[in-house]
């Protein structure tokens, strides 16, 4: 990973952990419009990795889900395979 795309990922990061504290969604048009007038390569790499982990984020949690829908569904709740959660 590159310069650009490391300091979009941890900047990425520390906007979703400010949005789950705070509920404040605008803050990353508010930081799009910062990296766009600056740098245009910035603001693509941030709004991908801002993507990418929240559709893992996402998918986590529908795997989440079924897993443990699953495991109520077996007998004694145990899944009778060796998967791990």
């Amino acid at each position: 990973m590159g310069v650009t795309e490391e300091l979009a990922d941890d900047l990425a990061t520390q906007v979703i952990r400010y949005i789950d504290a705070s509920g404040d969604e605008q803050v990353v048009n508010d930081i799009v419009k910062v990296l766009g007038a600056t740098s245009q390569t910035a603001e693509e790499a941030f709004l991908t990795s801002m993507r990418v982990r929240r559709a893992n984020m996402k998918a986590r949690t529908l795997l989440a889900e079924r897993v443990k829908a699953f495991k109520t569904r077996q007998p004694g709740g145990k899944t009778g395979g060796k998967e791990k959660e």
